[in-house]
C-alpha cells in the first residue's frame, strides 16, 4: 500500500471516492480507513503507525465541518499529507480554512473543496518523483488529455 486515505465520516464516503478513482487508474495500491481524529484518536493514531510500518508515502485525508483530521494527521508523521476540504457547513468554507491554515512546519497540502480526485493525483505525481514507470503514465495522461481537449474544442463550438 502506498497510499492511505482517511476520512472522518461514513457520509463523507463518496466525496472521497474520487481519491480511490484516481489511484486505482494509475494501479497505484492505497487502503481507506474512516476514523475521527475526535472521536476515535487512539484507533487513528495507531492506523498511521500500521499504515507507515506497511510502506505508505503518502496520505489524503478528507474532513469536513472543524476538518481537523488532516492537521491531525500531519502533526503526527513526517509523511506528505493533502487535505480535502469537505462540503459540511458554510459551503465548505470552513473546512477550506481549517485545512489550509496549518500552524507553521506542519504543512497539509489542500485541493479544492470536495475535489478528492485532484488529491489523488498529488499524491500519483508526488510518488512519481522516484517511480519512473507512474512518471510515464502520468505524463501520457497529460498528453491524451490534451489532445482529446483539442479534438473536442479546437474548432471552436457553436453557441
Amino acid at each position: 500500500m502506498r497510499v492511505a486515505i482517511f476520512f472522518g465520516s461514513k457520509s463523507d464516503t463518496e466525496v472521497m471516492r474520487g481519491a480511490a478513482n484516481a489511484l486505482k487508474e494509475f494501479n497505484v495500491d492505497y487502503k481507506a480507513f474512516i476514523l475521527s481524529a475526535h472521536r476515535v484518536p487512539e484507533k487513528l493514531e495507531e492506523t498511521l503507525e500500521k499504515v507507515e510500518k506497511d510502506g505508505c508515502e503518502v496520505i489524503i485525508a478528507g474532513a469536513g465541518l472543524a476538518a481537523h483530521l488532516p492537521g491531525v494527521i500531519a502533526s503526527k508523521t513526517i509523511l506528505p499529507v493533502i487535505g480535502v476540504p469537505i462540503n459540511a457547513a458554510i459551503q465548505g468554507l470552513d473546512s477550506l480554512y481549517s485545512i489550509v491554515q496549518m500552524p507553521k512546519a506542519i504543512p497539509v497540502a489542500t485541493v479544492g473543496i470536495n475535489n478528492s480526485y485532484n488529491a489523488g493525483m498529488l499524491a500519483l505525481q508526488m510518488l512519481a518523483l522516484k517511480d519512473e514507470k507512474l512518471k510515464d503514465k502520468l505524463i501520457d495522461f497529460r498528453l491524451n488529455m490534451k489532445k482529446k481537449f483539442i479534438e473536442e474544442n479546437g474548432e471552436g463550438v457553436e453557441l
